[in-house]
């Protein structure tokens, strides 16, 4: 087993990110220019920097206020990427958010820098928002992709 400890270049995550703003809203897609929702972005940015997913995201309703036990999304964020500290989110992050408190995380954006996200949403395009005060709170974890070539893995 090797550990994930090199971070990818925010720069580069961000530069890919930014390439899809204008792909229209598709629940459960990830496809440049043709469709994806907020997780098909992190999919689809995770694939130009790392290459082949690490696992299928799976079904998945697009339901925000959906209650349930299990949080997968966190869980595949914790197996795959790198946790970071605290809950400020910086250039390159993946951003988490859950609806309330006590509901899985369903909504991942990535941060442009600290006031700004990029992110899909249904009814929008892959569009740049401002991180305010609506969306901060909401912010359940702060993660990086790890660096091409590192382990993508915590077995």
């Amino acid at each position: 087993m090797r550990e994930m400890t090199a971070a990818a270049d925010p720069d580069l995550v961000v530069a890919e990110a930014l390439r899809w703003v204008g792909t229209p809203y598709r629940h459960q897609a990830s496809r440049l220019g043709v469709g994806c929702d907020c997780l098909g972005l992190v999919r689809g940015v995770w694939r130009a920097l790392l290459g082949d997913e690490p696992e299928s995201a799976g079904p998945y309703a697009p339901d925000w206020a959906e209650t349930s036990r299990e949080d997968p999304l966190f869980a595949a964020a914790t197996k795959h990427m790198l946790a970071t500290a605290g809950l400020e989110p910086r250039r390159g992050h993946v951003l988490l958010f859950r609806w309330r408190p006590h509901m899985a995380a369903k909504h991942a954006g990535i941060a442009l820098d600290e006031k700004r996200l990029i992110h899909a949403y249904q009814g929008h395009a892959v569009m740049i928002s401002p991180l305010v005060p609506q969306w901060r709170r909401r912010i359940a974890g702060l993660f990086a992709f790890p660096a091409a070539g590192g382990s993508t893995s915590k077995r």
